[in-house]
C-alpha cells in the first residue's frame, strides 16, 4: 500500500554529531536521516546550546520572535544532509559552557525544568501551527523526559498532529519538586497523580507516557521489561495501563560511520569475505595497548561508562580467573572513580594482559572494535545499546548479557544454533561473576574451533543493522498513532 510522505518534527535534546551524551544523539541523527531518505519530510527541533551552535556551522534566523518573547528560531542542517534542524535559541537558558544538561563538574543545571519546559513549548506551537512557519507535522516524535511536556500542551488542542514518545532509558524520569511545577505556571489540572504528579514531585517524562498517543522503546524486550517493578522505577502501573499503546524498535546505526569496509579509522578494511585482513587490526590494537603482539592470543575489547549499571564491577571481579585463560583484555572509558582505580590495579597486577585507557577516543573505539576478537557487555539493562551492533558488524563477537536490546540482538551460541548457523555471540542469563566468567569460558573455548568461530563471526556480519529497517518500523507506527490518535 503506498502512503503519502509524512511531515515529522522529532523533539530530541541532543544530536550526533553537534552534542552528544549518550545513544538519544545517535538515535536522533540517524532515524532522522533514514526517514528524511526515504522520501519523508523530517525536521529536527533542539536547544541552542553553545556546543551545537559551534557545531552545526552557519544557521540562520527562522523568526526573530517566538510569540511575544525574546526566544528566537534559528535554522541549520544536519551536517552532510539536507534534513533541517531549528535551534530554540534562548542564550540566558541554553548558550553555556558545558554539557546539555549540566555543567563540566557533572552538578545538573538548577534551572532544567525551566529549559526544558521552554524548550517543550516552542516545539509545541511549532507542531500546533500558532507560529505560521507555513509547516505543520503530522506527527510529533517525542524523546526522553526532556521532550516530555509536548504532548500535554497538545492534549489541550482540538486539531493537532499525532503524538509518539520513545523511552530510551526509563532511568531518567525528569523529576522536579511540586514547588517548581507551580513556577512554571503548568495547567493545575495535571498535577494529579494520574497526570504528572508523582509522589509529590512532578515528572517530564510522565507527560509523555500519559498524553502520547503511542509510546515506544529502544528494543521489544526492554518494553516488556519495563512493565515490572524491577525495570519501570515506579511508572509501570501506567505503562501496564497504557500497554495496548505500547511496542519496542530496536534502534540500527549508523551504517556509514561504522563499517570496517569503509572505516578510515581503522589499520585495516574488510568484510566477512576478507577476514583474514581483521588481523592487522588486532596487530595495531595490540601496539597500541602496548601488549605483546600475538595473532593467536584473543583479545577481549571493552568500551564504556565505568559504572555498575554497565556490569564493569562484574569484569573487575572475574578479572584474575581470566587471565587464567592467557587472554589479553583492553578497556577504554570513564566512570566511577573505585571502579576505575579497581581496574587499574588489575592492569598493574597483569601487564602484559591487561591494558586500559581512561577517557574517551573515537578513532581507538573504532580500532578496538575491529581488533578485538570479542566484545564484553554485560550491562544489568540495557534499553537497546549500540556497541554490540558495532561489534557483529566489525566480525567482533559480543559476550552479553541477555537483556533489552542485547537480548533481541545476539543469538546465544550451542550447538543447534551453531547447525542452523544462527549463532551471532555469547549470553549470560544473571548478571553475577560466575555468570560472566561461565560465558567468558564458553567463548574462549569455541575460539579454539576455528571453523565454528568464523561462521559465528560471518552470521552477525551478513546481518542488517541499518537505520533504513528500522525506520520504516517507525513509519508504521507513525500511521498507527495518526489513525488511532486521540
Amino acid at each position: 500500500m503506498n502512503r503519502q510522505p509524512l511531515k515529522i518534527l522529532f523533539v530530541t535534546s541532543e544530536v550526533y554529531p553537534l552534542i552528544k551524551t549518550g545513544g538519544l544523539a545517535d538515535v536522533s541523527s540517524g532515524l532522522p536521516l533514514a526517514l528524511n531518505a526515504s522520501g519523508h519530510d523530517v525536521r529536527i527541533i533542539i536547544p541552542a546550546y553553545k556546543t551545537a551552535l559551534k557545531n552545526a556551522g552557519r544557521t540562520k534566523i527562522k523568526l526573530k520572535t517566538v510569540g511575544d518573547s525574546s526566544i528566537r528560531l534559528l535554522e541549520g542542517k544536519l551536517p552532510n544532509s539536507q534534513v533541517p534542524i531549528w535551534f530554540v535559541d534562548s542564550p540566558e537558558l541554553y548558550y553555556r559552557n558545558g554539557g546539555p544538561y549540566g555543567a563540566s563538574n557533572g552538578i545538573d543545571w538548577p534551572d532544567n525544568a525551566e529549559r526544558f519546559n521552554t524548550f517543550n513549548q516552542v516545539a509545541y506551537q511549532i507542531a500546533a501551527n500558532k507560529l505560521e512557519l507555513d509547516w505543520q507535522p503530522d506527527i510529533v516524535h517525542c524523546n526522553d523526559w526532556q521532550a516530555g511536556l509536548v504532548p500535554a500542551y497538545l492534549s489541550i488542542e482540538k486539531q493537532r498532529p499525532a503524538t509518539i514518545f520513545t523511552i530510551h532509558n526509563l532511568a531518567y524520569l525528569g523529576l522536579f519538586p511540586k514547588q517548581t511545577f507551580g513556577q512554571l505556571s503548568l495547567n493545575k489540572k495535571w498535577w494529579n497523580y494520574d497526570k504528572l504528579e508523582f509522589h509529590n514531585n512532578f515528572s517530564f517524562l510522565k507527560g509523555g507516557l500519559v498524553y502520547s498517543d503511542f509510546i515506544n522503546t529502544v528494543s521489544p524486550t526492554y518494553a516488556r521489561q519495563i512493565l515490572t517493578s524491577e525495570f519501570g522505577y515506579g511508572m509501570e502501573g501506567l505503562l501496564a495501563y497504557r500497554q495496548n499503546r505500547l511496542s519496542g524498535i530496536l534502534n540500527g546505526i549508523d551504517e556509514e560511520h561504522w563499517n570496517p569496509e569503509t572505516d578510515k579509522l581503522i589499520t585495516q578494511n574488510y568484510n566477512y569475505e576478507t577476514l583474514s585482513n581483521k588481523s592487522q587490526n588486532k596487530q595495531a590494537l595490540q601496539k597500541h595497548f602496548k601488549l605483546p603482539v600475538d595473532a593467536e592470543k584473543p583479545i577481549i575489547g571493552v568500551i564504556g561508562r565505568m559504572v555498575e549499571q554497565k556490569g564493569f564491577d562484574l569484569i573487575q571481579n572475574i578479572l584474575p580467573s581470566i587471565m587464567q585463560h592467557n587472554v589479553q583484555v583492553v578497556m577504554l572509558g570513564s566512570g566511577d572513580s573505585l571502579l576505575e582505580t579497581s581496574l587499574l590495579s588489575c592492569m598493574h597486577q597483569y601487564p602484559y594482559n591487561i591494558s586500559i585507557e581512561i577517557g574517551y577516543n573515537e578513532s581507538l573505539a573504532h580500532l578496538i572494535e575491529a581488533g578485538s576478537d570479542m566484545f564484553l557487555m554485560p550491562s544489568r539493562f540495557e534499553p537497546c545499546g549500540l556497541n554490540q551492533f558495532y561489534s557483529l558488524k566489525y566480525g567482533t563477537v559480543p559476550i552479553v548479557n541477555n537483556t533489552g536490546g542485547l537480548a533481541d540482538s545476539v543469538v546465544d551460541t550451542y550447538a543447534e544454533t551453531i547447525e542452523n548457523q544462527t549463532a551471532t555471540g555469547f549470553k549470560l542469563f544473571d548478571a553475577t561473576p560466575e555468570a560472566l566468567l561461565s560465558a567468558i569460558t564458553r567463548a574462549l573455548t569455541t575460539f579454539n574451533s576455528r571453523d565454528d568461530w568464523n561462521q559465528i563471526i560471518r552470521n552477525g556480519m551478513r546481518q542488517d543493522f541499518s537505520w533504513t529497517s528500522s525506520a520504516q518500523h517507525y513509519v508504521s507506527l507513525y500511521h498507527d498513532a495518526i489513525k488511532c490518535q486521540g
